[in-house]
C-alpha cells in the first residue's frame, strides 16, 4: 500500500480514508498490509505494517505540501532548503523502489497522484500488478478547471498503466473517463464510508464558548469543516449566508480549516457585510474538531467538485444534519440530506434559512440521516477491495 498520509499527520480526508480502509482490511485473515510513507512518525498504528520510505522528519515534511497542493507542484520551498513537492515525488519513486528490492509483493494498491509515479515503477521493473485508488483527479483539485499539466500527465500515464482502478464514487468514474480516456470497465466504483465506532464520544463543555454563549441567545449555527481552497467552493457559501443573515440575522456561520483562501474569505466576509456573523477558527483536530460538528444545526458542503466527502457523515455522526452540493460524491449514497447545485446561491441559501427557522425540519432531517448513517461500514468497502486483489494478484494471474 502506498499512501502520502495518515492520521494524526492527515490534511484532509484522504489519510483517514485510508486508515479506515486499511482497518478493514486487516480483519480479514488473507490480508497483510505494508503500508508506505514518505516520512518518518508514530502513528500508533497495530493492525498493518507501516514503513518510512524516508527519514524525513513529519514536521519537514508537511512544509512541502499535501497530497492536495498539486498546484505548488514546481514551486521549490526555500525555508530551510527543503525539498518542493516535484523532489518529494521523486524521492518517495526511488525509496520504494529500495523497500521493493528487499521484499516480496502479490500486489500494489496505491493512493492519488503523489503515489502513483512509484507503483508505476514497480510495475515496470517487477511485473507486480497496480491497482491504483483515485480519491480526486487533478480536475477536481483545481475546481473543474484543467489543473496542472505535469500532474495530469502523471494521473493519465498510471491510468493507462494501472490493472484495475478504484474510484470512490461514480462523479470520480465519469471524470477518470472523460479526462483520461480510460474504459469504464478498467474503474472499480468502491464508495468510502464511515464506521459508527469509530466516533468518538463528545466530553466536557463545548470548546467554543462564545458560539454556545450565542446560542442561549437564540442564535442558530452553520457549520463547515474542511480546507479553504477553490475546490470547496466557500465563496459561494459566504454569498449565500449574506442572504441568510438578512432574513435570519441571528445566524453564525463557523468556519473551520486552513487552505490559500483564508485571507480572501475573511476580506469577503467583510465585503460583504457579515463579518460579524461569521467564524474562521482554522484548523482544528481532537475535541475542538469534534465540537465544531456538534454545536452546529446544520453542516454545508458546498463544494464544486468533491470525489467523495466524508464531513457530511461526520457532521451526522456528532448530531448535526447536512446540505451537500449535488456534484459529491456522497450525494450519490446519502438520501435523507439537502442537496443543492454549489452554483446555486439562491437555492442554497434559501436551504439554509429554512433549517434556521425550523427546530422541527433540523430534527427531523438529523434522525432520518442517523439512520442511513448507523448503517455505514467500511466492511463492504473492504470485501469488494479484497475481491478485486484475489482477482489481479500476482497468484491470480499466474
Amino acid at each position: 500500500m502506498l499512501g502520502w498520509e495518515l492520521p494524526p499527520y492527515n490534511s484532509g480526508g484522504l489519510g483517514i480514508a485510508c486508515y479506515q480502509l486499511c482497518k478493514a482490511l486487516s480483519k480479514k485473515s488473507e490480508i497483510d498490509i505494508e503500508f508506505i510513507l514518505p516520512y518518518e512518525a508514530d502513528h500508533g498504528v497495530d493492525f498493518m505494517k507501516v514503513t518510512s520510505a524516508t527519514n524525513q522528519d513529519v514536521d519537514d515534511f508537511l512544509l512541502s505540501g499535501s497530497a492536495y497542493d498539486s498546484n505548488y507542484f514546481l514551486q521549490v520551498n526555500s525555508k530551510h532548503n527543503l525539498l518542493d513537492m516535484h523532489d518529494q515525488q521523486s524521492l518517495y519513486e526511488h525509496a520504494v523502489t529500495r523497500i521493493a528490492d528487499a521484499n516480496e509483493y502479490d500486489i500494489v494498491h496505491a493512493h492519488d497522484w503523489l503515489t502513483f509515479s512509484a507503483a508505476i515503477r514497480l510495475k515496470r521493473d517487477k511485473k507486480w500488478p497496480i491497482i491504483l485508488h483515485v480519491h480526486s483527479v487533478e480536475s477536481d483539485r483545481a475546481g473543474s478547471k484543467i489543473g496542472n499539466p505535469l500532474v495530469m500527465e502523471i494521473e493519465s500515464t498510471a491510468f493507462h498503466m494501472a490493472d484495475r482502478i478504484i474510484a470512490v464514487s461514480e462523479r470520480t468514474k465519469r471524470s477518470i473517463i472523460e479526462d483520461y480516456d480510460i474504459p469504464a470497465d478498467k474503474i472499480e466504483v468502491i464508495h468510502n464510508s464511515i464506521d459508527v465506532s469509530n466516533i468518538q464520544t463528545l466530553e466536557g463543555e463545548n470548546a467554543y464558548k462564545y458560539v454556545t454563549l450565542m446560542k442561549r441567545h437564540g442564535y442558530r449555527v452553520v457549520v463547515n469543516v474542511g480546507r479553504l481552497t477553490v475546490q470547496k467552493g466557500l465563496p459561494n457559501l459566504l454569498h449565500a449566508a449574506k442572504k441568510v443573515v438578512e432574513k435570519v440575522p441571528k445566524t453564525i456561520f463557523l468556519i473551520v480549516g486552513s487552505g490559500e483562501q483564508y485571507n480572501e474569505l475573511i476580506e469577503l466576509a467583510a465585503d460583504l457585510g457579515i463579518g460579524d456573523n461569521v467564524l474562521f477558527a482554522d484548523f482544528q483536530r481532537g475535541k475542538n474538531w469534534r465540537d465544531t460538528f456538534s454545536i452546529g444545526d446544520l453542516f454545508v458542503m458546498p463544494s464544486i467538485s468533491e470525489p467523495f466527502g466524508l464531513t457530511p457523515l461526520e457532521a451526522i455522526g456528532f448530531g448535526t444534519p447536512a446540505l451537500v452540493s449535488k456534484q459529491s460524491g456522497i450525494s450519490e449514497v446519502l438520501k435523507n440530506c439537502l442537496k443543492v447545485d454549489f452554483w446555486d446561491i439562491d437555492e442554497m441559501a434559501n436551504k439554509i434559512s429554512g433549517v434556521m427557522l425550523s427546530d422541527a425540519l433540523r430534527d427531523e432531517l438529523w434522525i432520518n440521516s442517523y439512520k442511513e448513517f448507523d448503517k455505514l461500514s467500511w466492511h463492504e468497502a473492504s470485501v469488494k477491495v479484497v475481491e478485486l486483489y484475489k482477482s489481479h494478484s500476482i497468484g491470480a494471474v499466474a
